[in-house]
């Protein structure tokens, strides 16, 4: 047989399957987006939890029966869940505006290479970001902590604070990380005064992502009340789970900001939540924690607020130990894909514990 025979037999088997293909896609069309539309529509959703007792220690030995998880109010099926580390993809955007000059970016320098050094485990990864009125990537996904450790020593802080760009650069680095959990670490020690994005536009992209957002914020006018942690979601009777030891410079609990609004929306939801213009007012380079805590909390993860420079490695030592300590959950959600905020809660059946997990995504 000739090999234009065999194209034209190819062909002719080819046109039969389709043609019997075909009526079967179309009664699935009919039958209201079952089959292949159905299948785009489920997406599993990843969910980083951490489980802290009335003293703020670390709760390990929980199973997945243990969890809950509920989406818009409605009971989900858990179908993945690790209590063991998981590989972290960690990205790290450091304040170096001209404020960060002297103890506090030797002490910043210090800390960070102590957690590339001797805090993450051998499979993470790690980006670096500095900032100051400019954004710049010092080192991309990387598992050569060392490289990383030197760029990192060579950095001269100058200039103004461009917070919020290095973020919205930082969050869709670190979405894109191979590792199975996903997290970024901004330390500053100002009030954003050089960014052409604003404290909205930084949530949203946070919400439309997995990734962990954690702040390290300097305070130098030993103010204590901007301390903040997100509040429990969830409480019961005395379980029996373990716990471990309290978390570096843990910030005591105050009132969290309103949740989201159910349509997705970038705008402000209450008047703790800052908007882009009163986040960067431009007689002040202080610390606005406002604006960091609305960065972190969605996300699951947290603002710290410390008084010196010298809490910098207590309070990176504290953020590694809870990575490194936390639940990874995962359920599929068939929400649409209407661009919209969708809520999560994760509570734990038995149990007087502070549970901290994102709040939501947005589908689509």
């Amino acid at each position: 047989m000739t090999c234009t025979t065999l194209r034209g037999a190819a062909a002719l088997i080819a046109a039969a399957v389709l043609l019997a293909v075909s009526p079967t896609r179309a009664q699935q069309g009919q039958s209201g987006g079952q089959g292949f539309s159905f299948r785009t529509s489920v997406e599993l959703i990843n969910v980083t939890v951490t489980v802290t007792d009335t003293q703020g220690r670390f709760v390990s030995g929980l199973k997945a029966d243990d969890f809950e998880v509920y989406e818009d109010g409605k009971l989900q099926t858990i179908s993945q869940f690790d209590s063991e580390r998981v590989p972290v993809s960690l990205g790290i955007a450091l304040d170096t505006s001209g404020s960060m000059a002297g103890d506090k970016i030797a002490a910043a320098q210090s800390a960070v290479n102590r957690f590339l050094y001797d805090l993450l485990g051998d499979q993470d990864e790690v980006f670096l970001y500095r900032f100051d009125g400019q954004v710049s990537l010092v080192s991309g996904w990387t598992e050569d902590r060392r490289a990383v450790g030197r760029m990192l020593g060579s950095i001269r802080p100058n200039g103004g604070t461009a917070m919020y760009d290095a973020v919205a650069a930082a969050v869709p680095m670190a979405q894109r990380g191979s590792r199975r959990k996903k997290a970024l670490l901004l330390i500053s020690d100002g009030n954003d005064q050089n960014s052409r994005t604003g404290v909205d536009a930084v949530r949203q992209l946070i919400r439309e992502s997995e990734v962990l957002v954690y702040a390290i914020g300097i305070d130098a006018s030993g103010s204590s009340a901007s301390t903040y942690a997100s509040v429990p979601q969830s409480s019961g009777a005395s379980g029996s789970p373990k716990s471990g030891p309290t978390p570096s410079a843990f910030p005591g609990a105050r009132t969290p900001p309103p949740a989201p609004s159910s349509s997705g929306s970038s705008g402000s939801s209450g008047s703790s939540r800052p908007s882009s213009s009163s986040s960067r007012p431009s007689s002040s380079s202080r610390l606005n924690v406002d604006a960091l805590r609305s960065i972190t909390d969605d996300s699951g993860g947290r603002t710290e607020i410390i008084m010196s420079a010298r809490d910098l490695d207590p309070a990176t030592a504290g953020i590694a130990s809870e990575l490194s300590r936390q639940y990874f959950l995962g359920y599929s959600t068939s929400s649409p894909r209407d661009g919209r905020w969708h809520n999560i809660e994760v509570r734990v059946k038995k149990g007087n514990y502070t549970i901290r997990a994102r709040r939501g995504f947005i589908a689509g």
